[in-house]
């Protein structure tokens, strides 16, 4: 980037993660670096006070966006259900089930984990119920606490890669694709991990016998007591996911039809409580405001970054990368993989994807692909040390023979895991499929920054729009 203000978009980005590191709230770090350096900009004469007028806009664009009402509504299904009970009854009968396989109760633990994830999208509820029922029993079986634990922390993270995940919404919302396509994409990736942390198990149950042994009693389950456990969840699955796919519902209408669901089922279960609707809604409003908060934040910056011609600076690191597309590739996710130790998913998402949309479009990537592509790399920061979430959840109801190093241990295997099928879907792209594949343009392995063609994201055509009319009406006054 040239020009004798060009160093202005650098050290707002340095600034800010240097704040970042101060531990105060993201939030208001984003949103004061915005400000101060559009102030900057505006007394420098870099920014036009005309581009000013786009703040209120954008703020009261996040608040009409009908898209972002469905986080609140799959946060309230994930909560309901997480308090009424239905981890409790899935691990009860999907463990007497597998109990006399060797390894059984993982594969229990695997299989109710992609059930909660398709339902909750909670993983602090789903490792910390798992946690609380399953882990004690294994241990008692003779389980290694390693494996123990890393399947109950690796099984709670599939809440961010299967559907409804609230990461796929934030993720759609930010690259400008629609959600569905984000959740019809994700559910082959999805589906082979989750296979795969089935076989790395079976594979341990094979070569290592006696740290998953079977279970010496199991109580008989019925073909009435599995329907009874499997029924509700896959019903509800159905009115969330089913609807969207089969186009009758978009995905604020289906969350809103999972959070009735939810509160039909729980009322069905006699499990609904004053008490009950009260937590939850205090903690969905809280996340919502959090996430909505983060959002505000990281459109002011954005707003104040490309205007500073900061996406120009940001294209101009690409560029200078070798390996075209695949280098960039690469240094992104090992960058994303990186942030995902010290940093929340949904920081990640405001901060680190609007800086990489134009870049995106230049190299004619396909949005909905590279967005599936990074949920599944944002998984890995809930295991990651030394700030991985669900190290945290486990240990806080684990119980005292289990160790932090077991923790530990138990997780590098599923991060390899993880870390695997992001190169999978580097490799096939096509595994991820969607609705607009195949107007999306194909990914080049052997594509290059500099030749590559495209237009650029429709945010930065509207402010160097906006930039040249200012310049053409000063220069005519």
């Amino acid at each position: 980037m040239s020009g004798e203000l060009g160093w202005l978009a650098p050290l707002m980005f340095g600034t800010l993660f240097l704040l970042l590191l101060t531990g105060y709230p993201v939030a208001f770090v984003l949103g004061a670096v915005g400000l101060i350096f559009g102030v900057i900009g505006y007394a420098l004469g870099v920014i036009p006070p005309e581009l000013m007028q786009a703040v209120p806009e954008r703020l009261f664009g996040i608040m009409r966006n009908d898209t972002l009402l469905s986080i609140p509504f799959f946060t309230l299904m994930g909560l309901i259900l997480e308090r009424s009970g239905l981890a409790e009854d899935l691990l009860e009968t999907v463990g007497r089930l597998f109990g006399r396989v060797r390894g059984g109760l993982a594969f229990a633990v695997i299989l109710v984990g992609a059930l909660l994830a398709a339902t909750t999208g909670v993983v602090a509820a789903s490792v910390m119920a798992m946690g609380l029922i399953s882990l004690p029993i294994m241990l008692r079986q003779g389980y290694s606490p390693a494996i123990s634990s890393g399947v109950i922390m690796a099984s709670g993270t599939l809440a961010q890669i299967i559907p409804p995940s609230l990461v796929l919404i934030v993720l759609g919302d930010t690259l400008s694709v629609p959600v569905g396509d984000m959740y019809l994409g994700a559910m082959i990736p999805s589906l082979i991990l989750t296979a795969g942390f089935a076989g790395f198990i079976a594979l341990m149950a094979l070569l290592k016998p006696q740290w998953l042994p079977p279970l010496e009693k199991v109580e008989k389950v019925t073909g009435r007591q599995v329907l009874s456990a499997l029924v509700p969840p896959l019903a509800l699955i159905f009115l969330v996911l089913g609807t969207i796919f089969i186009g009758l519902a978009t995905p604020t209408e289906a969350g809103a039809m999972g959070a009735a669901g939810a509160l039909v089922l729980a009322l069905v279960k006699r499990r609904l409580s004053l008490d009950l609707l009260r937590q939850s809604l205090q903690s969905t409003a809280t996340l919502t405001t959090f996430v909505m908060f983060i959002l505000i934040g990281s459109s002011l910056f954005s707003l104040t970054f490309r205007a500073l011609n900061g996406d120009l600076w940001v294209e101009h690191l690409f560029d200078q990368l070798p390996g075209g597309v695949i280098g960039f590739l690469l240094v992104v996710n090992l960058l994303i993989f990186v942030l995902g130790m010290f940093l929340d998913f949904f920081e990640i998402v405001f901060i680190v994807v609007p800086l990489l949309v134009p870049v995106l479009h230049k190299l004619g990537i396909d949005p909905v692909w590279f967005g599936v592509l990074i949920a599944m790399n944002l998984q890995t920061s809930f295991l990651t040390p030394p700030f991985g979430f669900s190290l945290f959840y486990l240990r806080s109801v684990a119980p005292k023979e289990v160790t932090t190093g077991h923790l530990y241990r138990g997780a590098v295997p599923f991060i390899a895991l993880q870390l695997l099928m992001v190169a999978v879907l580097i490799g096939w792209p096509e595994l991820v499929r969607h609705e607009s594949a195949e107007e999306a343009a194909v990914i080049s392995a052997v594509g290059d920054l500099s030749a590559a063609s495209g237009q650029g994201a429709s945010a930065d055509e509207a402010i160097r729009l906006m930039q040249d009319i200012a310049r053409e009406m000063r220069e005519s006054k």
